[in-house]
């Protein structure tokens, strides 16, 4: 099997790292199908997709890890993987990176908003204070049993106290051992621009919400050019999903026939979900497999 590769290996290829979000582990699965060469595990899909609940902290770590798991077992392709606040303290912190670690994750990111958290694109958020974000920052490098575990810092700050204030953060944060930065929220292209261009050869991170997020959505190669080598989407997929589902049942609901071109068909999704691999164990291993071999034996 190929060694995976490191996140800043995938960082130094000298293109945007495209990071789709996987809520689940068929999402993952189509991910990898699809060519990428990692994606993210992002709170607001997989609360969304999992719980059917909004992205306002109402689910922690043993929900959050427990699906992160069942994701990652569908593919080998590095992750990012968003650990909310570190659910607590400095010690909490060091407990999520040790969890998350532990999974295989190849990246994380840890915010800076004061608990209850909320989806960074939402009004309402607050902050800690930025000594004790960079307090937890230090405990997360600190539990990393080895290097490769890439932290990125995200500050919130820029829709509390303006954007000043979220560069400010950002420059204490990567002293405190962040790996990388996650300004989120910029509100304009001029702001992306003063965020890329402030932290100029720092892994940064663009958050391109599409369907009402904060942030202009851009091309990756535009934001790559402004200094973001990470460029995330965290709600693509599952709001495509949602809307699919909901079309889907308004044809059943409305006796109307399926659209074939709309969906996979039954021996695709026999592909995607690996049946052909399993019917080989079965085979080769399986009752049937023993009765033969009883009956070639001299």
């Amino acid at each position: 099997m190929q060694a995976k590769a490191s996140w800043k290996q995938l960082l130094a290829r000298g293109e945007p790292l495209l990071l789709p979000c996987a809520h689940d582990a068929l999402t993952a699965r189509l991910i990898e199908r699809a060519g990428f060469s990692a994606y993210s595990i992002g709170g607001y899909a997989l609360v969304g997709a999992r719980h059917a609940l909004p992205d306002i902290g109402l689910v922690g770590l043993g929900e959050m890890s427990a699906g992160v798991r069942e994701i990652m077992s569908a593919t080998d392709l590095p992750v990012l993987v968003d650990c909310d606040d570190g659910y607590g303290d400095v010690k909490n912190v060091a407990g999520t990176v040790a969890c998350y670690e532990a999974l295989g994750a190849s990246a994380i990111f840890i915010e800076d908003q004061r608990a209850p958290k909320r989806c960074g694109h939402m009004a309402g958020k607050e902050v800690i204070e930025a000594d004790v974000m960079a307090a937890k920052l230090r405990a997360a490098a600190a539990a990393r049993s080895n290097g490769d575990l890439f932290i990125i810092a995200r500050t919130d700050a820029r829709a509390v106290h303006g954007l000043d204030e979220a560069l400010r953060r950002a420059e204490l944060y990567l002293k405190a051992g962040a790996d990388g930065l996650f300004v989120e929220a910029p509100q304009s292209v001029d702001e992306l621009k003063r965020v890329g261009l402030a932290f100029a050869g720092v892994p940064q991170i663009a958050n391109m919400v599409e369907g009402g997020g904060r942030t202009p959505v851009l091309p990756a190669d535009e934001l790559y050019r402004l200094g973001f080598a990470m460029v995330a989407y965290p709600t693509t997929l599952i709001f495509r999903i949602a809307r699919a589902i909901e079309n889907a049942l308004a044809d059943l609901k409305a006796g109307r026939p399926t659209n074939n071109n709309d969906s996979v068909d039954f021996e695709g999704f026999k592909e995607i979900t690996g049946l052909e691999r399993w019917a080989d164990i079965e085979q080769r291993f399986g009752p049937g497999d023993a009765a033969r071999r009883k009956k070639a034996a001299p």
